[in-house]
């Protein structure tokens, strides 16, 4: 039985139409200069922020977090569950205040009341499962008997899925920080982009016939591409944040996440809602690999970008694990474009990958 097991390696080439799925200050797509060229570009920062909406579609309340300045009433609406008729937002503030993790108050010099619904000065990630627990402990223990390190223990328990995947970051106590297991990519095109702008007008419907000027003038800057998307799982550092068993599904749930999500950003303007091409998983015992420098040369059109993209992707990634003799331990091609094996449909693949994880004896 292989136990080496350690990384799973998601790469997706995904199609997407003319759109502004992630953009900057200005109101413009992202880009980037990758081999000399201007790419399209989509922040790692908006593909997870997709993934976890994703999440709250198809996981459970339980097995998902927050990150949220509201965290005093995130408390309070547990503490009601468990006691409909206690004081909860003052019983959540004086459990939080009493764990002494640097929550305060945005505005302090407003009621506590008001001070408490506006929110904290800073985001704070918590899983559901540490609020109901903080609800439960502060309604069972007598308040006398509170002490910092049990609460902060709390906090520190039980992360939820997402937070195991991406990580938290707690400034002011980071004996509080979990470290992520998951490293996802910012994805650009195979190819050199130029953004174009959509010029439009909107008409008043109540304007006066002899009118014929717009009610409004404006452009949408926008562009389309063939995305190379890269994400990474530390398979054993996922393992260390989760109960025994939630690892796998934690695995299968990111993976259809990121490979079904998409950035929202302009999806009305544009309905550009796609999903991949093509899906290639390998899972690895030696280290995480990016096969972006399959792209450093930009991809041609030749009949199109998609499937010059596919041979570039497949041709680099055999060549790479060769040259360095470092094959996956498996690996899962949703068509066959990459390995020329088909794994299937989506399902089937995912089935077939949670099998194999759950032979991983001391691993997952």
């Amino acid at each position: 039985m292989n136990t080496n097991c350690k990384y799973l390696d998601i790469h997706v080439l995904q199609n997407v139409p003319p759109s502004c799925i992630n953009r900057d200050d200005t109101g413009s797509p992202k880009t980037a200069v990758y081999g000399g060229t201007t790419r399209s570009r989509v922040s790692s920062q908006a593909w997870k922020r997709a993934v976890r909406l994703y999440f709250k579609q198809k996981l459970a309340r339980e097995d998902i977090g927050e990150r949220t300045k509201r965290i005093i009433p995130m408390v309070a609406e547990e503490i009601e569950r468990i006691d409909p008729y206690a004081d909860s937002m003052k019983l959540a503030r004086k459990v939080l205040e009493a764990g002494d993790i640097g929550i305060k108050a945005k505005n302090e010099k407003k009621d506590d009341a008001k001070a408490d619904l506006e929110g904290t000065g800073a985001l704070f990630f918590m899983s559901h499962r540490q609020a109901e627990a903080l609800a439960k402990f502060a309604v069972q223990v007598p308040e006398k008997t509170w002490k910092k390190d049990d609460i902060k223990a709390i906090i520190a328990s039980r992360p939820s899925v997402d937070m195991a995947l991406f990580g938290r970051m707690v400034a002011s106590d980071p004996s509080l920080n979990i470290d992520a297991a998951c490293q996802v990519a910012h994805s650009i095109s195979t190819h050199a982009v130029r953004n174009e702008f959509d010029y439009f007008t909107a008409v008043d419907d109540r304007s006066p016939e002899d009118n014929a000027g717009a009610g409004h003038i404006g452009t949408v800057e926008f562009n389309s591409s063939v995305l190379y998307r890269y994400a990474t799982v530390n398979l054993r550092e996922l393992n260390e944040s989760l109960e025994e068993g939630e690892a796998i599904d934690a695995v299968l749930a990111f993976s259809e996440a990121f490979i079904c999500s998409m950035p929202t950003g302009k999806q009305n303007t544009f309905a550009n809602r796609t999903l991949p091409d093509v899906v290639y998983i390998a899972l690895r015992g030696d280290q995480p690999l990016n096969l972006v420098g399959a792209f450093e040369k930009p991809v041609r059109a030749n009949d199109g970008l998609l499937g010059p993209s596919v041979r570039v992707l497949a041709n680099y990634a055999r060549s790479i694990c060769e040259k360095y003799d470092m094959p996956p331990l498996i690996e899962y091609d949703l068509g066959g474009d990459i390995t020329g094996r088909s794994s299937g449909g989506l399902k089937r693949m995912l089935e077939a990958l949670g099998e194999y994880l759950k032979q991983q004896r001391g691993v997952l």
